[in-house]
């Protein structure tokens, strides 16, 4: 009984000090950006298209895959939401992935597209709280691609910790554990994450 216990202890507590791992290491600041073949941001929160346009005007990467756009959603009215304005010169260099639906999908979605355009390296960019488990998917299906992250910091990180951002991050936690679970199991993952044709 007082084993049971002690393990039982020991699990909660290995737990929790990895949440406050990843709650810190969801709030750092973007690092410099590495130059790259390629670069993709995953959609679904602040700043990440605003980002992955600004790393691709700086020449941090020649192709750009936005993944997991809405179906009926253009260029020109992802532009208008940012307030940003696109060169003409780099319209041409950029693709909306419009059949991810969740993480697993991006990780196929990407893939599909690096290895059309038989890119090597990619620049990730997603927030910081889901970086890491992008990573892992991606890694996943595509072992062969080299991966570099580039964390994004929304704006509700930078504040104080509200109770619904500490839910957020606590949920983000348990599916990146899931993920690395997953990982090293090897165990199928059951649906590609991609809407149907």
């Amino acid at each position: 009984m007082r084993a049971t216990f002690s393990i039982l202890l020991l699990a909660v507590l290995l737990w929790t000090l990895g949440l406050a791992w990843f709650i810190h290491d969801s709030r750092q600041p973007p690092h410099v950006a590495t130059v790259c073949d390629g670069i993709v941001t995953l959609t679904g929160g602040q700043s990440r298209i605003e980002t992955s346009i600004t790393l691709l005007s700086g020449g941090y990467g020649q192709l750009l895959l936005i993944s997991g756009v809405g179906p009926h959603v253009t260029l020109d009215q992802l532009m208008k939401l940012q307030k940003q304005s696109l060169p003409e010169d780099m319209t041409d260099r950029i693709t909306l992935g419009r059949r991810a639906v969740s993480t697993i999908g991006n990780a196929y979605e990407i893939t599909t597209w690096a290895r059309h355009h038989k890119l090597h390296s990619l620049l990730v960019v997603t927030a910081g709280y889901h970086i890491r488990r992008a990573i892992v998917e991606l890694h996943r299906t595509a072992p062969e691609l080299d991966l570099v992250p580039y964390p994004v910091l929304p704006p509700a990180l930078e504040a104080p910790l509200t109770r619904q951002t500490l839910h957020l991050l606590v949920r983000e936690y348990l599916k990146l554990l899931g993920a690395e679970l997953g990982n090293l199991t090897g165990l199928p993952d059951g649906n590609t994450g991609l809407t149907a044709h």
